[in-house]
Formats: C-alpha cells, structure tokens, sequence
C-alpha cells in the first residue's frame, strides 16, 4: 500500500511555472512547434469552458504582463521548451518578447469552444507553410492523446485516456489510511518530495509578501497584522502567507511551485498553512513532513471524487486537508483529524471557482481561515451532525456527497459561469 501511496504523490505532486492551465496551453502549443519543425504560420485552438475560465485572465509568467489564451499560445508556441512540460516557459528569451507580441497582433491565432462533455480539453491545428499537425491533451495537463502530422498519426489515444489509465487507482485510500500511515511512514521515501515543496512554494510566498501582486491578500493581511487591524496570531499568519503565493503565482511571478490534483493554488493551499503552522509552533522537519502528508493526501482523496476542474473551488478540498493537518499535528485522534476535515468541507463547499485570477487569493485565505476554525471547533468537542446538509453518516459519505456536489451539481454553475465570462463587456 506504501508503495502505491508514493506513486500518487509522484503523480500528483509536480512542479509548474504559472498557472496550470495557460501552462498546458503553452506546452501543447510548444510540443505544436516542435512537431512542424518551426513556428507556426496559423494556429486554430479548441479549449473546453473549463479551460477558457481558468486562461482567461492569468498573467503568464517570463511575458512581462501578457495574459490570456493567445499569449499563452504564443510563448509556448515561440519560446517554449516542451521536453520541460509544466516548466515550458521557464527559461525565456527575453529580447524575443516583442516577436511574441507582434504574433499575437497578427491574428494568426483563433480560438474556438469545445463542445464535449472532457472538462480539461485542448486541441491544436497548426500550419507550417505546406505542413500542418494536430495536438490533443485530455484530462490532465500533460496528458497528450494525439499527434499528427500531414494526415500522418504519429499518436494516437483519442480514444482512450492515454497517461491516465496508467495512474495508481486511488480507491483504496481513505481518511483513515492516510492518518494512520502518517504515523509510520519511512520519512526518507517523502522527504525528497516534501523539501521541495516546502522550499518552491515558500519562496513564492515570500516573494508574494515582499510585493504587491494583484489584490495583494497575503501582503493586506500581513500589513493588517502589523498596524494592529488583524491580531498577530496563528490564524492570521497562516491565511497571509498561503494566500501570498497564489497573489504572486496568479499575476505572473516567475518562481516555480509544487502543484497538487494539477494545480498549483491547491499545492499552495496544501502547504504554506501547514508550514507556518509548524513555524509558528516550533514542530520539528519530521513533524512537518509528516503534516504536508497528511494535507496533500486528504486534498487528493476529496478531490478525485470532484475531478480535474469544476465550479468547486479546489483550494476547499485543499483547505480541508489543512484542517486535518493541523489536527493531526496537534495529536488528535483519528476520529478528530476526520472531523475536521469534514466540518470544513460542509462549511465551505459553496465556493465557486469563476476561473484563475487574482481573487483565488482571497478564496485561499477564506478556506485558510474555516480550515483553522474547523480544527479549533473539534478540539472543543463541536462538530457538525449527520444530515446538517451535505454531512454525512460517516466524513467518507461526506467526501462522497461533496463529490456529487462539485462533478454532476455544479455543472450548470459551470456552464452560467462561463456564459458570463465570455460576455461580459
């Protein structure tokens, strides 16, 4: 069972440059490039609505400002490096930015929206004076299912979900797996794992605090913090620094981070709360590791019931996976540690996600802060009972029940969302 736990990290744990979903662009873009030998004269994109919401207005890192689909296309298209994946844009040239802003200008990009039911979808037609080539990503951010050049398949898993099948099936975790195998867990089979996630994502936090990205979340609350307006405590402290890395990745940072379930604001949220906490309560390397196990774990296990991408905010099934961090930090039961989890899932579940923008921070911070009074709640004895609305007769029933909620009840929140987006002048 061990041994299928650290392949689902190793899936689910992964570095990205920028926002996920622009980055899956840039790389299918680049891998487009790379299979017509040049830069392509015209570029036809079909995205699915999910991936138009979460595009849409990201600021893409190395691009000096530059947002949205065609930008995206044409760094990954110009600059990228597809053999790097999530990491395509990583390493520019920056003098060939203005060859970026003028392809963009030129029209030579067109875009189109995805009429299937795949939630994460990308297709690219390119030209190339006479060559022409296709590329399709399904499901997940690398996962491409189709190459073809000239008429010519060069691959060709269309019909099935390619990388995905070859995922570690994750039905058998549950909350209680996860709590208990935290306790006895060989820490060198994490530690590789966890250091970089402890060392990415706080320096893009830090970064965060440092300047003023966007709405600045992290950075207000830590000023509020200082002037006397938020008091200096363990919540405030958590929720600033957490929502500091999204403020600094959502607006064009160039710093990498530690994503998780495909992306990088949950990988964050998984994380920094956890890692002030332990700052801040003087827990030892060891205990650390072991709460960014039990946070990123509890994150992935609520979120497969949900998918990839939905209208449920992501950072709430992340900010549950604090919740039952910190609990386990804390030395509570088994029973504790899934109580609070899942008094933050049926706090918070009304959260919508409405794309990729700086507001992820201030939704961050707001899952930050249920997180802390779930945990706190449990440890006084309080939680929610079975039937109080999504609350199950057990917090997996719950998971359950959240599941339904995000995947097959929030598809028409999805679909209103994306309508407003797209007309919304």
């Amino acid at each position: 069972m061990i041994d299928k736990i650290i392949k689902i990290l190793e899936e689910e744990i992964i570095p990205s440059e920028g926002c996920t979903e622009p980055i899956a662009l840039a790389y299918g873009a680049s891998k487009l490039a790379s299979v017509l030998g040049n830069i392509p004269d015209k570029i036809d994109v079909c995205l699915s609505g999910n991936m138009i919401k979460n595009i849409k207005s990201v600021t893409i890192p190395n691009s000096e400002g530059m947002t949205g689909i065609e930008a995206a296309v044409a760094m990954g298209a110009i600059l990228g490096d597809s053999t790097r994946e999530l990491m395509v844009i990583s390493n520019v040239d920056h003098s060939k930015l203005n060859e970026v802003r003028d392809y963009i200008k030129s029209s030579k990009i067109n875009c189109s929206l995805y009429d299937g039911d795949i939630k994460l979808y990308i297709k690219l037609d390119g030209t190339y004076k006479a060559n022409a080539a296709t590329i399709e990503i399904k499901e997940f951010h690398t996962n491409i299912t189709q190459i073809i050049k000239n008429n010519e398949s060069i691959l060709d898993n269309s019909g099935e979900i390619s990388k995905l099948d070859e995922k570690v099936d994750r039905s058998f975790l549950s909350l209680k797996t996860i709590y208990e195998t935290a306790k006895i867990i060989d820490l060198s089979l994490i530690e590789e794992t966890f250091g970089q996630v402890i060392d990415f994502n706080t320096a893009i936090a830090m970064d965060g605090l440092d300047k003023s990205y966007g709405i600045a979340m992290g950075r207000n609350i830590l000023e509020g913090i200082k002037e006397g307006f938020y008091g200096d405590d363990l919540r405030n402290n958590m929720a600033s620094f957490a929502s500091a890395g999204s403020d600094a990745r959502m607006n064009g940072c160039p710093l990498p981070v530690m994503t998780t379930c495909g992306s990088g604001n949950q990988g964050m949220t998984c994380s920094l709360p956890v890692i002030k906490f332990c700052q801040l309560k003087n827990k030892s390397r060891e205990d650390l590791i072991r709460g960014l196990y039990v946070s990123h774990l509890t994150a992935i296990h609520t979120k497969e019931k949900i998918g990839r991408l939905s209208a449920y905010c992501g950072a709430i099934t992340a900010s549950a996976g604090v919740s039952g961090a910190i609990a386990f930090l804390d030395d509570m039961s088994l029973y504790e540690y899934e109580s609070a989890a899942e008094t933050t899932l049926a706090a918070l579940s009304g959260i919508v996600c409405d794309g990729a923008k700086s507001s992820c921070a201030t939704k961050i911070a707001c899952g930050v802060y249920g997180a802390v009074d779930s945990y706190f709640s449990v440890k006084k004895g309080r939680k929610f009972n079975f039937g109080e609305g999504l609350v199950g007769k057990t917090p997996e029933k719950t998971i359950e029940h959240v599941g339904l909620l995000g995947k097959d009840g929030m598809r028409e929140t999805d679909t209103v969302i994306l309508e407003i987006m797209l007309n919304n002048k």
